[in-house]
């Protein structure tokens, strides 16, 4: 369910383990198009598929009443309307979430509000998630991907669907921490973005990044205290790659911050979303409200994307606290 780079990847990967899928689209018009292409049009257009194996709809009860699992790669700032259109009862489906955002104005993880809004039985609700960027996936670079469901034999039968020669996956039953960690690890790639383009260099980002994992610890561990390890790929990897790549949204997104571009121009430039801009509201507001966990970090994000507050002030008040 979704168009975009990272929903391309993942229809790539089922397509190697399943018989067919489903696959809702918005707009019919990129449908016609993919179909006659056989690729999408608008992202990854290197990655051929095989449409005669694919059932295309832009009707998405039509998807969400003939499917038993329903994977979810929708924007996080467009998830809502995308469900308003939904009037069938999904309570009995299996929901996978590969949102790496927050429900909007809900301030909700993607798990909490499909069991709060739809009755998702929790058992049935999973994430998927790692230090995997689309365009890498679609080339077959060997990548890795953590499947997280509060049933382990849940997760091993969708982490099945993903897995072959190039694309290794992990179980967990950690949901709650790798839907944050998705979320926080966006944030921070806006902050090493905004280090780049203000040419900081390697030591202090590497500073940063050692902090930045620490914050995201310290914030998961509010939430839901468990025996997880942050420096397993799901979280630290993740924080990494998003950090680093040049494929990342969220880090070119910053660099132009850094680079003395106006949040509101550096969003104009983006050709996608930038979901770490949204995430970065959303995280202040939850830790704000309910937690009051020291990150340091997340509220210098916040004051230079929200405050108007300078990059290089927001960046040298928060560097004063790195260790």
């Amino acid at each position: 369910m979704g168009g975009g780079s990272w929903a391309t990847a993942l229809a790539k990967l089922l397509l190697q383990n399943c018989d067919s899928i489903m696959w809702y689209m918005r707009r019919d018009d990129r449908i016609a198009d993919f179909q006659r292409l056989r690729h999408n049009p608008t992202y990854l257009s290197d990655v051929e598929f095989d449409t005669d194996r694919i059932e295309f709809s832009s009707d998405i009860n039509y998807i969400c009443e003939k499917a038993d699992t329903l994977l979810m790669v929708m924007p996080s700032p467009y998830f809502k309307q995308h469900l308003a259109k939904l009037n069938v009862d999904i309570s009995n489906k299996y929901i996978v979430s590969a949102v790496k955002g927050i429900v909007p104005d809900e301030n909700e993880i993607i798990s909490e509000y499909m069991v709060n809004y739809y009755g998702v039985d929790q058992r049935h609700m999973l994430v998927v998630s790692g230090p995997c960027h689309a365009e890498e996936v679609a080339l077959g670079r060997l990548s890795y991907l953590t499947v997280g469901c509060s049933d382990l034999a849940h997760a091993q039968a969708f982490a099945d669907c993903l897995s072959g020669k190039a694309m290794k996956t992990i179980v967990s039953t950690d949901v709650v921490g790798i839907e944050y960690a998705a979320v926080l690890k966006n944030v921070y790639a806006i902050a090493a973005g905004i280090v780049h383009g203000l040419k900081n260099g390697d030591n202090f980002m590497a500073m940063l990044a050692s902090n930045a994992v620490r914050e995201m610890e310290r914030f998961v561990n509010a939430v839901d205290s468990r025996d997880r390890h942050i420096c397993d790929s799901v979280y630290l990897g993740d924080l990494l790659v998003t950090s680093y790549s040049r494929f990342s949204r969220n880090h070119n997104f910053g660099s132009m911050i850094g680079r003395g571009l106006s949040v509101k121009a550096a969003k104009m430039e983006m050709e996608q979303i930038a979901e770490g801009y949204f995430g970065t509201k959303c995280i202040h507001e939850i830790n704000s409200g309910r937690y009051q966990v020291d990150m340091p970090i997340l509220d210098g994000v916040y004051d230079i994307l929200y405050n108007n507050v300078s990059a290089v002030k927001a960046i040298r008040a928060m560097s004063d606290t790195f260790r």
